[in-house]
This record gives structure tokens, C-alpha cells and sequence, in this order.
């Protein structure tokens, strides 16, 4: 296996820079499911194939010609980042007794070649042959309109046992591995996992009858890493990544590194299936292997607040954000309320007004927000209890509604509004049918009131917000705000978003300075001071404070301009109420980093006792 002469598009040097994904708005396409832009296109093995529509597990004839053709339509809607289904060319062959195409995308057969059947012409599907193919028009369209594309990925599997066999792996059109006869051992040979509960057996044997990699076979690993990044080469921006759970650690921690090495503005993020802040190893995972994860704990909690309407309403949400101190930044977990892997939200509650109050919440509390297609036409199917496959149905309404509406309006806060982006949530009245919470960072605020019950007076005190008249985002009604408080009469099923823009940060290079780890107590400061002048030369008369996001992060934003494209070195300063006397720096030498000549940075930082 020849390695091909990459060229990581403008990455060739490492930069401490990594996109910043918290202003985000993600929209999750499954690509058949979403827009046919050619009808011409649907060839192959016709067993596969159902243009009638009817055979939820045969292609539909959604393409990447569809989504092109829809960003008109994606942008208004208030999308940023589009992530879709993986777009590796697929096994032709349909699942042993079950009679399932991979129309999801999971089945991949060759990494470094794109699905025929998303193209206009199959002749472009070899990335190391095309250069300027469909999926190359449409990343350019992408990044015009500065929108940003996530790349779903499977380092875990290829494909079960279909009629081309099983697990049969390619490397740009020659055959390198292969189940049935592994003869180079790149593949587990365990069966199906029969214990959920046995780590050993999750990250070793099967999942489902879907052939396992070997993650200890180096040739695998190679040809894995070298398929990604010729996609990263191509102007991917980020990666989603399929099955973190049934991996080891060390592989993440090894494959994050070689991406981040070779695209340091990459943004990775992982589904750790049903993770939960109580959940030793997935927050472990999410902590330590080098990629942000899929918060499942916070989607389950919004489904039985709003989707099922469980007894303990708001309770729930209030609880899973209090252990946000668990994570490391929790403020990038990737959040949503519905995916390909479980029911529609409104499967679960049909009520249009219970939807749009949590898509509100999802947009407003911390994390990266992602959309599942359809959410903002009311796109669902209650076939079987709307389980997988009926949980992606195609996509077939393109106009206005409520839920666009919401989406669009508070996607564009989001991109406007630096406390959405970076502040912690701060709750203000928690109750089961009411929830007040307030995002801030430095001088911006967005306050969000929300009522999942009945008609009822509410009266809210200790507001950090200075007094005056505030008009909400979606209604246009307008709050008082007196003596930090306020009074107000809400309405059954309300929702009122209220904001107040700060200054941004406008200097030659901006550094988003995040600290994890700090042992601080009520009341204390956290500051960063270095032997540059924009960090104080060491003076903490004149060092840059930071914003406390949750009881283990701090976070701040630092403007440089003399030190830009210089060494500097710094370090953590935690100091009294009111006072720098007595300052706790950290016990270590100071860090040392080169700032960037211009633009964005971010530096990831633990606390060292």
C-alpha cells in the first residue's frame, strides 16, 4: 500500500488554531433521505433500489447534487455546518437475510473512494483520480457561503455478510483485506457481542454481524488515517465519528493526534453511544481521547422533559447541566434532541408546541447544537413506534414554518451573541413546568424563560442584567426589568428569548483561553499572566481575568497585537474576592506557545497544582 502525496490544503505547517465550532449550528442530513437533485443517478444493483419509496431499507435516490441544490434553502433555515451520512463507497450488496442496502452510509467497502451513487457520474468516485468531482463543487459552494461540512466516519467496521461477502476492503479500487479470508489479520474474529455490560467484549467483537477491525494490526491503522486525510485534504472541516465506544482509548488518542497533527483546525466529535455525565467511561472518553462527544445524557433529559412530559419536567435538564463540571468542556459537547438512531421527537410528542419549546432550549443552553433533517418542516413517521428505519423518512416540504423560524432566528443570535457561544447557564428559577436560565459572558447576556405547563404568574430577582425594557427574539413582547427582578405572566407553552449584545474581541490575534481543573471557592478569580505585554509581563496588576463556565472550566477571550506571531509563555493565577495579595499561581514552569500572526486560536489548558 503506496501512501499518496497529500496535500492538507493550507495545513502544512502546525498551527495552534483549531475552528471554533461553539457558534455552530449543525444539520444532520441522512443522504438518501434528503433531496433528490438527480433521478438519473439511481443505478447499480437495481435490487437495491426502490423509487417507489415504499421499502424503507432500499435506496430512495437522495444525492450530494441534492444538498447542493438545497443550500439556498439550508442557509436561510439558519444552518452552518452540514454533516451528513458517510459518503464512502459502499458494499452492492444487500444484508444476509435481512434484506437492507447501506443507504445509511455505514456499510464502507473503500475509504478513499466516494459512493457512485451520490455523484452525477460515477467516473468521479476515486478521490485519488478526480480532482474536481461533485463533492469538490459542493465543499466550494459550502465554504462560499462560510458555512462549514463534518465528514461522518467509521473507524470501527466495514460491512456484515452480503452477497459480495463479508468485510471485503479496498484501497482505492484494490482488494487489501478481507473476513471471509484474513489471511494479514485486519479483522476481530469474536462473533457478536452477548454481554452489553463486558468493556472487552464492546470494543473486540461485533456489533451487529458488521465486520470488526483489528485496531492492533498497523496496516489497518495506516490505511485508516491515510483515507481520512486525503478527505481532510479535500477542505473537510470536521469529522463526526461513528462507534467511539467500541474502541479502545489508546486508538482515539493516537488517530485524533495524527488528524489534529495533520489539520490542526479540524474539529472532531464522537458518538459514545448513551453517554451520561454518571457514566465513568464515557466521561473519561470525553475527557481523554482527544475529540468532543455526542451529549446523549442532555438529549435523553429534553425528550422526557418535553417529548414524554415526565413529572420531573425541567428538574431533569437542571440535573444533567449541574455535572457539567464533569467534563472537560462541556461548553463543546455536540447536542441534540433526536438522531437516525432513535425515534423522531415528535414520535414521541406530536404537539408542535413541544417541539418548537425545545428546539428553543437546544439552541440556548451550552454545547453545539445539531439539527436532525426535517426537524423544522415536522418531518416524522410513527410506522413500528418511528424506530430505525422510519426514523428517516424523505425529506419532501421546503417552506416556512414555526420551527424554521425559531431555528433561524436564535442560529442567528447564536453567530451574534458571545454569551451563547462561551457563557456558562446560570438557572434562575428551576421548576418542573418552568425553567429561567441566564447564558453571560463579560458584558453579554441572553436570558431564556420557558413554560411546558399552564398560564401562571412569574416574578424572578437577582437578574444579572442592568434595568431597562428588553424585547424578546420571537414574540417582540417586552419585559421590565427593575432592581435586578422582574414580573411577568406567562402563557401555556411559552417561550421568550431575550438578549444583550457585549463588545467582541477585535485585535490582530484572538486567543480563546479555556483552563479545566481549578480548585477554586465562591467568590474567587481566575486570571492568565504571561511575559508579553497583552498578559501583563508578569504583573498581576495587569493580567487578563477569565469567566468562570461551570465549577471545573474557565474561559476568556485575549486580544493580542505587539506579541502576534511571537513566543510567549504563560501561566494560571487563582486570586482572592477582591485583592492580589496571596495570589495561587500554578506550581509549574510556565507554558509556552507561538501566537498566530493573525486570526483565531485556542489553547487547552489543565490546571497544575
Amino acid at each position: 500500500m503506496n501512501a499518496p502525496d497529500l496535500d492538507p490544503a493550507g495545513f502544512k505547517s502546525l498551527s495552534p488554531a483549531d475552528i471554533e465550532f461553539r457558534r455552530e449550528v449543525i444539520y444532520f442530513i441522512v443522504l438518501d433521505r434528503f433531496h433528490d437533485g438527480n433521478p438519473n443517478n439511481l443505478s447499480g444493483d437495481s435490487k437495491l433500489n426502490d423509487p417507489s419509496r415504499q421499502d424503507w431499507n432500499k435506496y430512495w435516490g437522495g444525492d450530494l447534487q441534492g444538498v447542493l441544490d438545497k443550500l439556498d434553502y439550508l442557509q436561510e433555515t439558519g444552518v452552518t455546518a452540514i454533516w451528513l451520512t458517510p459518503l464512502f463507497e459502499q458494499v452492492e450488496g444487500l444484508e444476509d437475510d435481512k434484506c437492507r442496502a447501506p443507504v445509511h452510509g455505514y456499510w464502507a467497502r473503500d475509504f478513499k473512494r466516494i459512493n457512485a451513487r451520490w455523484l452525477n457520474d460515477p467516473g468521479e468516485a476515486s478521490l485519488f483520480q478526480c480532482k474536481d468531482t461533485l463533492f469538490d463543487r459542493l465543499l466550494a459552494e459550502i465554504h462560499k457561503r462560510g458555512m462549514k461540512f463534518v465528514l461522518d466516519i467509521v473507524c470501527n467496521h466495514s460491512s456484515p455478510a452480503t452477497s459480495e461477502g463479508k468485510g471485503k476492503l479496498y484501497d482505492d479500487g484494490k482488494l487489501v483485506a478481507d473476513h471471509e479470508n484474513d489471511v494479514d489479520h485486519w479483522y476481530h474474529h469474536y462473533g457478536d457481542v452477548t454481554d452489553w455490560e463486558d468493556e472487552w467484549q464492546i470494543q473486540n467483537q461485533e456489533l451487529g454481524g458488521l465486520a470488526t477491525f483489528n485496531e492492533n494490526n498497523i496496516r489497518y491503522r495506516r490505511y485508516i488515517k491515510e483515507a481520512i486525510k486525503l478527505w481532510l485534504s479535500r477542505g473537510v472541516d470536521a469529522l463526526r465519528v461513528d462507534t467511539v465506544k467500541h474502541m479502545p482509548l489508546w486508538f482515539w488518542q493516537e488517530f485524533t493526534t495524527d488528524m489534529h497533527t495533520f489539520k490542526p483546525d479540524a474539529f472532531v466529535f464522537g458518538e459514545w453511544i448513551n453517554s451520561h455525565p454518571d457514566n465513568e467511561k464515557s466521561i473519561e472518553y470525553a475527557n481523554e481521547d482527544g475529540m468532543n462527544i455526542l451529549d446523549f445524557g442532555l438529549c435523553q433529559a429534553i425528550r422526557d422533559c418535553l417529548g414524554e412530559r415526565k413529572r420531573q419536567g425541567f428538574l431533569l435538564v437542571q440535573e444533567i447541566l449541574s455535572k457539567d463540571g464533569k467534563y472537560r468542556s462541556a461548553s463543546e459537547l455536540v447536542t441534540f434532541i433526536e438522531n437516525h438512531d432513535m425515534p423522531r421527537f415528535q414520535t414521541l410528542n406530536p404537539d408542535r408546541e413541544s417541539l418548537h419549546l425545545a428546539l428553543v432550549l437546544l439552541l440556548t443552553l451550552r454545547g453545539i447544537p445539531c439539527l436532525y433533517y426535517g426537524c423544522e418542516q415536522y418531518l416524522y413517521s410513527n410506522r413500528e413506534g418511528g424506530e430505525d428505519p422510519y426514523n428517516r423518512p424523505m425529506m419532501e416540504t421546503w417552506g416556512q414554518t414555526e420551527a424554521r423560524r425559531i431555528i433561524s432566528i436564535l442560529s442567528c443570535e447564536r453567530r451574534l451573541n458571545p454569551s451563547l457561544q462561551w457563557g456558562g447557564v446560570w438557572p434562575q428559577c428551576v421548576e418542573k413546568d418552568v425553567y429561567v436560565f441566564m447564558r453571560r459572558y463579560r458584558d453579554s447576556r441572553c436570558l431564556v424563560i420557558l413554560n411546558r405547563g399552564k398560564k401562571r404568574k412569574l416574578k424572578v430577582t437577582g437578574l444579572a442584567l442592568p434595568d431597562g425594557s428588553y424585547r424578546c427574539l420571537l414574540s417582540q413582547r417586552e419585559i421590565q426589568v427593575k432592581n435586578s427582578g422582574m414580573k411577568l405572566e406567562l402563557e401555556s407553552m411559552d417561550m421568550l428569548v431575550f438578549s444583550m449584545r457585549g463588545k467582541t474581541c477585535e485585535n490582530c490575534t484572538v486567543v480563546h483561553v479555556q483552563v479545566d481543573g481549578i480548585p477554586t471557592e465562591a467568590g474567587e478569580r481566575v486570571a492568565v499572566v504571561g511575559d508579553c505585554p497583552e498578559l501583563g509581563e508578569w504583573d498581576l496588576e495587569h493580567m487578563q481575568y477569565l469567566e468562570c463556565v461551570n465549577d471545573n472550566t474557565w474561559f476568556g477571550e485575549v486580544g493580542f497585537d505587539a506579541s502576534s506571531g511571537k513566543p510567549i509563555a504563560y501561566k494560571y493565577v487563582v486570586l482572592k474576592p477582591d485583592t492580589i495579595d496571596g495570589a495561587k499561581r500554578e506550581n509549574r514552569t510556565p507554558r509556552r506557545r507561538v501566537l498566530p500572526e493573525k486570526g483565531a486560536a485556542k489553547w487547552r489548558d489543565r490546571w497544575e497544582r
